[in-house]
């Protein structure tokens, strides 16, 4: 994952909201039916807040930063797989797929986990999950 630095304000609000939709949105809630097409519901609703957040900060920088905008573009290119695959796969789960989508979706949380971690990095609340979980269980 590559490396990222707030320039302003902007970016900085950018990359903090980023990494607050990313703590809570990789797997099902609680809510999920059990199908495939659910399961990607929360992929869907978290790269729509991707995007949201994509505009916004586009509209508020005079210079946005390549790097963010990369990170922002990566969680995209990432679930657009696992998306087309299963998003209107409303069969309920055998063995076999249930395995195949927790693969899909294992994927794609360690993809979230490493743009997470680029974003603690660079704005600096790297210890924020240490301290939120301090016995030492990860966040995602």
């Amino acid at each position: 994952m590559g490396s990222w630095q707030p320039m302003d304000d902007a970016e900085l609000a950018a990359g903090w909201r980023l990494w607050l939709e990313l703590s809570t949105r990789v797997w099902p809630d609680p809510s999920w039916d059990g199908t495939p097409a659910d399961a990607i519901r929360q992929m869907r609703d978290l790269l729509a807040a991707c995007e949201e957040i994509r505009a916004s900060y586009v509209g508020e920088s005079t210079a946005p930063s390549i790097a963010l905008l990369q990170l922002l573009q990566s969680m995209t290119f990432v679930a657009s797989f696992p998306v087309d695959l299963w998003h209107d796969d409303t069969h309920p789960l055998d063995v076999e797929r249930a395995a195949l989508l927790h693969g899909d979706l294992a994927s794609f949380a360690e993809h979230v986990a490493g743009v997470r971690a680029a974003l603690a990095r660079g704005g600096g609340w790297a210890s924020l999950d240490a301290e939120r979980r301090p016995w030492g269980l990860p966040v995602d």
